[in-house]
């Protein structure tokens, strides 16, 4: 389907979701938030794809914050930037998101890629946390998983200072995962989701929702064994027996269950 703020293309196993708003730092609006959540959707539905990238376009920015342009002055929700719906979809999909930090990553742009499952940044690449600078904050996302990367004390730092951390900085805090030559971004993001795709998809949705687990609760744990385990119990011979049993009004045959 067609897309305002973002591009999609599909390159075999690897989907890869573009933010297209170079003009204004690839800011997320309300329009974004909610064309990255339903191309994610879309994703969720089919099997082509193992594995997502998450980039920007230009060479300058992957993302710097959101922009609230356009919505409905009120405190109300009406007036609130959708970022939850797309922080939520690329945390709760069951494949793989890789961001592919392409230029500075700040403030929520800093966030979207701590919420993607890894991150690879070309040599010139600028995080920073900006928050308070501005005046504003992000709870959850921005800071209990910055704080699991980074541990507590230079999470605070980070949100309370504002240091700029270049890509090599990043990589030694535990912030991203790899650094590599600016010119060898795109390509070396295309090894790295192949190297992930090259793996078995249901173990990938099944680690992936039980780290998920350890922040969303209840959610979590139930999206870890309803969506994923429960698959393997439905097609057991044991669920079989006891579905065949129900419907004939006997007894199931115990040396069907499992062991």
């Amino acid at each position: 389907m067609p897309y305002q703020t973002i591009l999609y293309e599909e390159d075999g196993s690897i989907g890869t979701i573009t933010l297209n708003r170079p003009d204004d730092g690839n800011m997320f609006n309300a329009t974004m938030c909610h064309e990255i959540r339903d191309c994610i959707e879309s994703i969720r539905r089919e099997t082509r794809t193992r594995v997502v990238v998450i980039t920007g376009a230009g060479d300058k920015f992957f993302c710097i914050g959101g922009r609230k342009d356009g919505m409905e002055k009120t405190i109300l929700y009406a007036g609130t930037l959708p970022t939850l719906e797309m922080y939520e979809a690329i945390d709760k999909l069951q494949k793989p998101v890789i961001a592919s930090v392409n230029g500075f990553a700040v403030g929520g742009g800093n966030v979207l890629q701590m919420v993607c499952d890894m991150t690879i940044a070309k040599e010139s690449a600028v995080f920073r946390q900006v928050g308070p600078m501005m005046g504003s904050f992000d709870a959850g996302y921005g800071t209990w998983y910055l704080e699991d990367l980074v541990g507590k004390k230079k999470a605070k730092e980070i949100w309370f200072n504002n240091p700029k951390m270049s890509a090599r900085e990043a990589l030694s805090l535990g912030l991203i995962n790899r650094v590599v030559p600016d010119a060898e971004l795109k390509q070396a993001t295309r090894a790295f989701a192949l190297e992930t795709a090259d793996r078995g998809p249901f173990a990938l949705a099944s680690v992936k929702a039980a780290f998920n687990a350890r922040h969303n609760g209840v959610s979590g744990l139930a999206r870890m064994a309803h969506d994923l385990l429960l698959r393997s119990y439905l097609e057991s011979e044991e669920s079989h027996e006891l579905s065949a049993s129900f419907a004939q009004k006997r007894k199931p045959d115990p040396t069907k269950f499992g062991r």
